[in-house]
């Protein structure tokens, strides 16, 4: 729909990044000075009323026309002059003037290659470009190549934007060179995601060394990327998704660029020279970089070497997939098999990532005085509160607590609340909300100011609710929230606790679930009653937190040999 032009403004408007000429700005000097908006037009410039049209509107559009000829050269501070609610009177009209005179003195800016892309362009278009990684008008520069449709590599983009973008580096042609002078262009060899690479058909896995008979294979993969993207299909979860995702691109992107095989060739000495590749991946230009948006070119598959813990998961996560791609018969072996990582143990979990019950004494105190203490915002501090009561008295993994509602819960016959959850590997399961856990939601309910009496339940609302309303949060959101609440205690536990301090900075979310588990069995509870809470598979995971404090157990064993040997 087209706007009607005001009549109130002029026919002929003047290039609004030009300054008014001499009769304009008299008119504006002395409409600050007291005229009327009548009497100064009528004065100065009464030959370019239009008829009918209106005198405050053309002294309007000339401080529209200063704003924006201010904001051209950059000089916000002498723009807030020309716009908002106008101050009238001799000082008024003076610091106008003076404003007028700096403009005329001020020189049109010059982009630089290191200027943030905000300086120079829409915020709309500066904010998807920094959301792609895409930071100064040098990393920009670069990104703009010659040839059609280069934005589709920047998501969000679009072609209208690219046109403004396009349009920009048009009128100022001397950045490109200057950007090149100082970018690392990407080279051929430098390593990108697996979307954004054209595999050569010889590494592609077409004719794989241990490829298995085509007739034989159940999948209708004809390379080892579509072979690997059905493994990856198979799991619903995005987070379990992204992380196998994670560590087979790592793998086939280091097949082809480092040992110049497909994945499906690989054998087991390669997979022993991964194994060291993955504690020091080499050369770090080609391989680490800081994280950012997977379409930026300054994405690496690494921010840094993996620690023993990362690297034999990321091991285990890959024998995991040769073995259903054996299985599929698309391939006849598993190079990784047998490969284990030294000073890892073959099972296990590590039970010491949990806190003892006089460690979530002191965390639980800190969270009381989140917000008049540690400066949190009221509903933020209700909110992480409500998450380590019930996390804590649940034992819920993240993803089932953001994903859970008030419709899951249920009242049994005997009157134990129960909240059913779908859980890893999709499982659906229930959990028991004891006294601490029913406690914290009716309390948050309340701070929420929303009902707390089951029968008025709208059973679509999430009992994790957003800031802003009544919406949920992704599991990736409660992470940041949680590690910031760790950070805040671990800052005021520091020096009358360091060690705990220590612990809490290496705490997650996930911690809250070995807390639960070790407070219920220290507590009484039996394996079996732990266990199904959990929804371990095997009562020998649950096992794993049957741990005595270790004082305590240094106290008692020292007890029991503090004799001297008997004859």
């Amino acid at each position: 729909m087209k706007t009607r032009r005001s009549a109130a403004e002029p026919a002929q408007e003047q290039p609004l990044l030009e300054l008014p000429d001499a009769a304009a700005l008299s008119a504006l000097r002395a409409w600050q000075e007291g005229l009327s908006s009548r009497e100064a037009v009528g004065r100065f410039i009464p030959e370019r009323r239009p008829a009918g049209g209106s005198s405050r509107s053309m002294i309007g559009h000339i401080r529209r026309q200063l704003a924006a000829f201010a904001a051209s050269r950059q000089r916000e501070d002498l723009a807030r002059h020309f716009t908002g609610t106008a101050r009238k009177g001799a000082a008024a009209a003076r610091a106008v003037a003076q404003a007028v005179e700096a403009l005329r003195s001020t020189p049109t800016p010059q982009p630089l290659i290191g200027d943030d892309v905000g300086r120079w362009l829409p915020p709309r278009v500066a904010a998807v470009l920094r959301k792609a990684g895409i930071r100064t008008l040098a990393e920009l520069t670069l990104r703009v190549p010659r040839r059609r449709r280069w934005w589709t590599a920047v998501a969000g983009l679009g072609p209208a934007m690219a046109t403004q973008v396009e349009a920009f580096f048009a009128s100022h042609p001397e950045l490109t060179e200057r950007a090149r002078a100082l970018v690392a262009v990407p080279q051929q060899g430098d390593v990108r995601p697996w979307e954004h690479i054209a595999v050569p058909a010889d590494v592609d896995g077409t004719q794989g060394a241990f490829r298995a008979p085509r007739a034989s294979c159940s999948l209708r993969a004809n390379n080892d990327y579509e072979a690997v993207q059905s493994w990856l299909a198979l799991h619903e979860a995005p987070a379990t998704q992204r992380a196998y995702r994670k560590e087979a691109e790592r793998l086939l992107l280091w097949a082809i660029v480092e040992r110049g095989v497909a994945l499906s060739s690989l054998t087991t000495e390669d997979a022993v020279a991964y194994r060291a590749f993955l504690r020091h991946p080499a050369p770090r230009s080609r391989w680490i970089a800081p994280a950012t948006a997977r379409s930026s070119p300054l994405w690496r598959p690494f921010t840094g070497g993996l620690s023993p813990r990362s690297t034999a998961y990321a091991l285990s996560v890959l024998s995991a997939m040769f073995r259903w791609l054996i299985d599929k018969r698309y391939v006849l072996a598993n190079p990784f098999a047998g490969i284990r990582v030294r000073g890892m143990r073959a099972a296990g979990m590590d039970t010491t990532r949990g806190l003892s019950g006089a460690e979530w004494g002191l965390v639980r105190t800190v969270a009381d005085a989140l917000e008049w203490a540690y400066g949190w915002e009221p509903r933020a501090a209700q909110r992480m509160r409500f998450v380590l009561d019930f996390g804590f008295g649940t034992g819920l993994r993240a993803s089932e607590l953001v994903g859970a509602t008030l419709g899951n819960i249920e009242t049994d016959a005997g009157g134990d609340a129960w909240l059913h959850v779908v859980g890893k590997g999709s499982k659906a399961g229930k959990v028991v909300l004891p006294l601490i856990a029913r406690g914290a939601l009716e309390t948050y309910l309340v701070q929420r100011r929303l009902p707390v009496s089951p029968a008025k339940w709208d059973p679509r609302t999430p009992l994790l609710g957003s800031l802003n309303g009544e919406a949920g949060i992704t599991a990736r959101r409660l992470w940041a929230a949680m590690k910031r609440f760790f950070s805040t205690a671990a800052a005021v536990l520091a020096d009358v606790n360091p060690a705990l301090a220590e612990k809490l900075n290496r705490a997650s979310p996930h911690w809250l679930r070995h807390s639960h588990a070790s407070h219920a069995l220290e507590a009484g509870a039996d394996l079996t009653t732990v266990r199904d809470n959990l929804r371990h598979a095997s009562v020998s995971t649950t096992s794993l937190y049957l741990h005595a404090d270790d004082e305590r157990r240094a106290r008692q064993i020292g007890a029991a040999f503090s004799g001297r040997r008997q004859r």
